[in-house]
């Protein structure tokens, strides 16, 4: 019998543990927890340095995150030193995986029904959004379901998941024609901003001067319709615009960026 192999990622314990146990109730489950996404990460790697990598991950959609005060559903990211050393969040940590470990499906669990997060939650790489109270049997179909490379989303979420996706994708397309009007050069000094780096640090990537980098950026925020750098990198991260790279060098020859 081929078994699966589960993660269960939640901060609070008693679920974890509780969930884990009756998953590996199930003959053909073998199932471990992790309490924060750095320990998941951890998890991960180990389990695939050894070959038995794990098939699906059930992650908290509120991990590393608390309720916010006087706030009805609104949840704030924890900062504390038990998650000071890297991914904490639900969405960060599908993200994640799905850039480390692709052949890993990820499930979110989630307290209540919210298309705007299950959007969220879809478009960074997860193949399901499931109740937290849903039944046993439930939650092992949704498991078996996305092994088969199958979505799985509750009834009552897929209009306003539609919705949202909509919305995003007719975001996105607007951002990319916006890109689309730099220049060559200009969409280099994005990336640069997208990378974090100021006016002077561009100049010396791209062997220009200060003065004609700052005229390059007043362009490229001109032509995306923003007034700052922040908007600017949020507009171009929307249409798929990375970062350059910063261990690599850029060299300008005969007019083309190396």
């Amino acid at each position: 019998m081929a078994r699966i192999r589960v993660l269960v990622v939640d901060d609070h314990r008693i679920f974890a543990e509780s969930l884990a146990a009756a998953l590996a109730a199930e003959q053909d489950v073998d199932v471990s927890a992790a309490g924060s996404g750095p320990a998941a990460l951890r998890a991960l790697e180990r389990a695939a340095g050894e070959g038995r990598r794990f098939d699906v991950l059930l992650v908290d959609a509120d991990l590393g995150t608390v309720a916010a005060d006087g706030v009805p559903g609104q949840r704030v990211p924890v900062h504390d030193g038990a998650h000071a050393e890297g991914v904490v969040d639900g969405i960060s940590l599908v993200v994640g995986v799905r850039t480390g470990q692709p052949a890993v499906r990820t499930v979110v669990l989630a307290e209540r029904d919210d298309p705007r997060r299950a959007a969220a939650a879809l478009q960074a790489g997860a193949s399901g959004w499931v109740a937290k109270d849903c039944s046993l049997s439930r939650l092992l179909a949704v498991i078996r379901g996305v092994l088969r490379d199958e979505t799985h989303l509750p009834p009552a979420l897929l209009t306003g998941v539609l919705r949202e996706l909509t919305a995003a994708r007719k975001h996105r397309t607007e951002s990319e024609r916006l890109v689309e009007s730099l220049t060559p050069r200009e969409r280099e000094v994005l990336r640069c901003m997208v990378a974090g780096l100021g006016r002077k640090a561009v100049a010396e990537r791209l062997y220009l001067s200060p003065h004609t980098v700052r005229t390059h950026m007043q362009n490229v925020l001109g032509k995306l319709g923003v007034h700052s750098t922040l908007a600017a990198v949020a507009l171009a991260r929307r249409a798929g615009v990375g970062p350059v790279d910063l261990a690599g060098h850029i060299v300008e020859r005969g007019g083309q960026l190396t």
